[in-house]
Order: C-alpha cells, then structure tokens, then sequence
C-alpha cells in the first residue's frame, strides 16, 4: 500500500542511507558477498561468451525482476519508468488526458465506457459507445485498450487529435483536444434511499477520498438521511493514510485505526487525530471478496470499535503495506515491508500461495459459514463482541449476492465469448434510447427483440430456445445499460437495487435502527452490557 509522497519521501531516504551508516559491503555477510560475486561473474560470462550477442543492461533488469519474483510476493514488484506514471495515476486519481474510460477493443476498435465530468471529453460532447477509430494520423483499428490509453496520456496543455465513429451516425466525429489535469472521483455518487437512507459508493482511496466521503456524508444529511450505507465492496484498496482519514470521519479523536508491523518489530500506530464528522449516524460497511488493503482498515478499525455493522462477504485478506523505492534510471522496487494489524491486533493478511503461476488462498474456504468462523482465532471489539481473525475481514452479517438460475447461467456462458459484440449492440440500443425516457423507466419487451436482432446482424450465433429460458437475464443486461447510458450511476444503481440483495439487506436494517446500538440489535449481533473488554 502506497504513503504520500512527503511520507514515501522520508522512508525512502532512510532506506537508501542504511548501507552508508553500516559501512556498504565491507559489513555484509560472507553469503551476501557470495552471491553477490557469483552473480556478477554470470552475468559476464554471459554478454562476453553467449553464442550470441546480448543486451547487457537488459540482463541485468531481467536479473533483478527474477530475484523479486522469488520473493514469492505478489505484491513486490520492479517498476519501469511506464509502470511507475500508471501507479502513480492509479494511487492519486490524476493524470493529464482527454477525461474518458475506455473497455477492450469491440469490432476492432477501443470503445468509450465512461466520460468523467468536467474534462475536455465532456465538454466535447463524447459519448459512451463512441469507437476510437484514429488518434492524430494513426488508424486504430486492432489497438488494445493499452496502446489507446498510451497514446492519450500525456502533459497538460498539450493536443491530440482523436477521431470517433458514434453507432447511428454515419459522418466520423473528429475532435482537437487540449489535454488537462483529470481527476477520478472516488466517490462517483451517493444516493438517499427510502426517504432516509444514505448511500456512498467508493470505488478507490486516492488522495482525496477521505475528503469526497466526507461531502458525500453532508450532502446526504442535508437531504434528510438518517443512516448512511458504506459501499467498499470491489474497492482494491489504495493509500493507507486515506484509510486513516476515512476512518476518522466516524471515530473519535485519539481512537485506533490501525497498526503497521515492520520485519524488526517497530510498530507504527495510526490513531483518529481530528473531531469525527458524523460520530453517531448509524453506519453500516458493505465489503466482499475484492475489498481489499485499505478497504479492509476501514471496514477492520470500525467493526473493532462497534462503530458500523459490517455486511456483506468476507474480504479479500491484503493486509501488507508496500513501500515505493526510486532506483537509477527511473525504475522503482514496490516492496512489501510491513503488515498490518486492527485496533484489537487482528491481522487481515490470508496467506496465499504461488500455484501454477497464480497466487492461490493457502486454506481456500469462503469463512462464511458458522462452524468455519468459531473454529478461527477470536478477537473482542470495545464492547466485547466476538469479531474472527485469522485473515481478512469476516462480516457480522453474512449476506451473499443473488445468484443465476441455471437458465440464466446456460445463456450468459453462450454469450461470453462474444463480450464484445454484446456489450456494442447494448450500447447502441442503450444510446438510441438516451433523451427518450424517465429515469423510473421499465424495459419493454421489444427492446429484448430488438436486442436478439442486432446481435443476429453482428454475427452472435444464439440458440432461440436458451434465449427465451434466460430472458430475465437479458432483461436486467439491458435496464442496466439503459440506466447507466441514458441516466447516469447513481439512476444504474437504483434500478440495480433489486438485485442488490446485499444492499437491500443495509438498507432494511437502516430503516429499523434509530442508533448503532439499535442497529446491532436489530441485526441480532447485540453488544454486551459490560461495555468495553476487549
């Protein structure tokens, strides 16, 4: 997990001294200098008597990526100048470009999923379903979404010329961008519910989640919520210090938030340093198997605290703090060097493994069921409830997504290999209805026809008969990508609420629980009377 670049700063440069102060090499150990020689004299035997000429330099970068993968760590990893811009555009929420998310080429082109509010895109008038089909003089047909996104980045206030073909308009959309500073929310909207419920999604913790939580919060309590849903479920994680901020909304000053472990034991704590902005609205934290890393401290440090009933499905165990370490030649080693723990000492970390070139949970088990969860080690929250280590965050009220009838299973496995092509012809009956409904819209069943046809036309071979079986499926694709089209997330997410039985479940208890303490009550988690004994 990344620090800010003031902190990252001061870590790195303690790092980089250590040798100087120890004395270099002279201090090493016989193994070290062992190994050390025994690489160096491969290497040269290699570039002066290798039938065939080599890239030294090139073998030495190789080197180096072989030794951190034998770390056997999948978060330790050397980066490229390349791969350090995409980090630091993932961790901040920044980078200079024209302000769109792009998917994987469809029919052969890169194709717009999203036009961020506010950017040279939006003011464009760029659409989702809109293909890239050139960028300056270059054809773009076969591009990955990679080569795409390469070419778009650049500095602010400079010009890219892109060129779009828009499903119904025959004419291609040329258009001169100036690139500007995007910002990714990581809040993209919040939602009242039931005429008091409040919902905040967060998708990331950027360097100013805490900050988009927090509006988020204001605004729902102005529009009259009384409860607030926490959606972390499918947010990777990001800054640990964002985590820590976020947490502090709801925590009083000087309350734990987390602890971080170093390999020779020096222990950091991170504690609530400022007035908590809602330090009483009832709280429910949504997680699921891809909340992760700092998803997984806010969720750990208010479970501990009995500050917010956790729901949903046990989190995805990343419990390491990864510090970034600037190399010559504008590489950079993001190495794994601590872990961290919850205020009553859980560590979140599940162990994995590396199997078959993929790391795998060392006891695979979904730690949902009651007979798995008593036989985990046992924790006490403040008020002495039973919370479960042993890696990841397990929730207090399991509640697991709808699943497929195997009609809609047979059909959606049918049509997987042709993503693509599925997701174009939605896209372009999801367009064609833009300006055309209200928001509280139902689909009609000659969309479903219409739909069939277009697929039909694109070449997708469908069985008629599985079509029929799995035609809710089909039903709920496109009430999605209507919503989302036409409307927007925050109108997707309010016809997706049907499905979202998760969700609909934080919602129910919200409604019956007037405080934190009502709400475990209701929720049949009561806290003990004794108060804290952890």
């Amino acid at each position: 997990m990344g620090r800010p670049s003031r902190r990252r700063t001061a870590v790195v440069l303690t790092a980089a001294a250590a040798p100087l102060l120890a004395g270099g090499w002279v201090l090493q150990s016989r193994a070290q200098q062992d190994g050390a020689q025994l690489l160096e004299q491969v290497m040269g035997l290699v570039s002066q008597r290798f039938v065939d000429t080599v890239d030294a330099s090139a073998l030495y970068e190789k080197a180096a990526r072989g030794l951190v993968k034998e770390l056997n760590d999948p978060y330790s990893e050397l980066f490229t100048p390349k791969q350090i811009a995409e980090f630091s555009r993932q961790t901040n929420g920044r980078y200079a470009g024209i302000g769109m998310e792009i998917t994987p080429p469809q029919s052969g082109f890169v194709t717009v999923a999203r036009v961020f509010p506010n950017t040279p895109a939006e003011n464009a008038g760029i659409q989702e379903g809109d293909r890239i089909v050139q960028i300056d003089t270059a054809a773009t047909r076969g591009w990955s979404s990679q080569q795409v996104s390469n070419v778009l980045i650049g500095s602010p206030g400079t010009k890219v010329k892109v060129t779009f073909q828009r499903p119904g308009v025959a004419a291609p959309i040329a258009v001169s961008f100036t690139r500007a500073e995007i910002k990714i929310p990581a809040v993209p909207y919040s939602l009242v519910f039931d005429g008091d419920v409040g919902y905040v999604k967060v998708l990331r913790f950027s360097e100013n989640t805490a900050a988009e939580i927090g509006e988020a919060v204001r605004k729902l309590q102005a529009q009259g919520a009384r409860g607030i849903a926490l959606d972390l479920r499918e947010n990777p994680g990001g800054i640990l210090e964002q985590s820590i901020a976020a947490s502090n909304l709801f925590l009083r000053r000087g309350q734990e938030v987390a602890s971080v472990r170093g390999r020779q034991g020096e222990v950091q704590t991170y504690v609530a340093t400022s007035q908590p902005l809602a330090p009483s609205v009832p709280l429910v934290v949504l997680i699921d198997g891809y909340s992760a890393s700092a998803s997984e401290i806010v969720a750990g440090a208010l479970q501990d605290h009995d500050r917010a009933l956790v729901v949903g499905t046990t989190s995805y165990g990343k419990g390491l703090v990864q510090t970034l370490f600037p190399l010559d030649g504008g590489y950079a080693l993001k190495m794994t060097t601590a872990k961290w723990f919850t205020p009553s000492g859980r560590s979140i970390q599940k162990e994995r493994k590396l199997q078959d070139g993929q790391y795998v949970e060392t006891h695979p088990d979904s730690l949902e069921s009651d007979a798995m969860r008593r036989a985990r080690a046992k924790y006490r929250s403040d008020a002495g409830r039973i919370i479960y280590g042993g890696g990841a965050v397990t929730p207090d009220v399991i509640v697991k997504p709808d699943t497929l009838t195997t009609a809609e299973q047979t059909l959606a496995r049918a049509l997987a290999p042709k993503f693509t092509e599925v997701y174009a012809a939605l896209s372009e009956l999801a367009l064609e209805k833009k300006g055309k409904l209200r928001p509280d819209f139902t689909v009609d069943p000659a969309w479903r026809d219409d739909l069939l046809a277009r697929l039909t036309k694109a070449g997708v071979k469908i069985d008629t008969a599985q079509w029929q079986a799995g035609r809710a499926w089909v039903d709920r694709q496109l009430e999605q990508r209507v919503a989302r089209v036409a409307f927007g997330d925050s109108t997707a997410k309010r016809h997706e609420l049907d499905d979202d039985v998760q969700l609909r479940r934080a919602i129910e208890l919200l409604k019956k629980g007037q405080t934190q303490r009502d709400l475990f009550a209701v929720a049949q988690v009561p806290l003990p009377a004794g108060g804290a004994q952890r």
